[in-house]
């Protein structure tokens, strides 16, 4: 196994303990020179928001993503990883996160009620997904009719992750910048 593949997990889905823990200690450190909170500051999440951050890992932006929901918002942060559950709890207990909830995800299906989501937000996890169709198709059920996908490319090309998106069927690309893509809920 490459060292790439083995810290990135590329379609691994669920890196292993070594290679989560390692993912963390080295987003600490770039946290301290490189803030992770600005990232969500275009995102357009609105106070009273339900936000998933799915594929959370060890809960970089959820300070942020409370912060901007508020008391009347809430955050889901779902991932596959029980360690990235661990991480989340110690971050909701340390800063005090009222309206942050930890979901564990089994497989592509995870423990919150369709249509709960105003946005989700997926960043640097879809090059991890070995099947994108039951992985979109997840998204997209938990997803508010009018609510809006945030997904990054991950460690994969562009062209790769706009292919996987298209193929679903389901998800309309609204929007591009440098670092992520906006998508809609295909409608009709």
């Amino acid at each position: 196994m490459s060292c790439k593949k083995y810290f990135c997990g590329n379609k691994m889905e669920r890196i292993p303990d070594a290679g989560f823990k390692m993912m963390s200690f080295i987003f600490r450190l770039k946290d301290v020179f490189s803030p992770p909170e600005g990232r969500l500051d275009g995102f357009e999440i609105k106070e009273g928001f339900t936000v998933i951050d799915y594929g959370c890992g060890p809960g970089r932006y959820l300070r942020k993503a409370s912060q901007l929901v508020g008391p009347n918002g809430r955050v889901y942060a779902a991932d596959i990883h029980k360690l990235a559950i661990k991480a989340v709890k110690e971050k909701i207990e340390k800063y005090n996160l009222k309206n942050v909830i930890p979901v564990l995800v089994k497989g592509y299906s995870c423990n919150i009620g369709g249509h709960t989501a105003d946005m989700i937000y997926a960043l640097d996890m879809f090059h991890m997904i070995k099947e994108p169709d039951p992985f979109l198709k997840e998204l997209h059920r938990l997803l508010k009719k009018d609510g809006f996908l945030i997904i990054d490319d991950g460690h994969q090309p562009r062209n790769e992750a706009k292919m996987k998106i298209a193929a679903s069927g389901i998800w309309d690309i609204a929007g591009e910048s440098r670092h992520y893509l906006t998508c809609i809920p295909v409608s009709g």
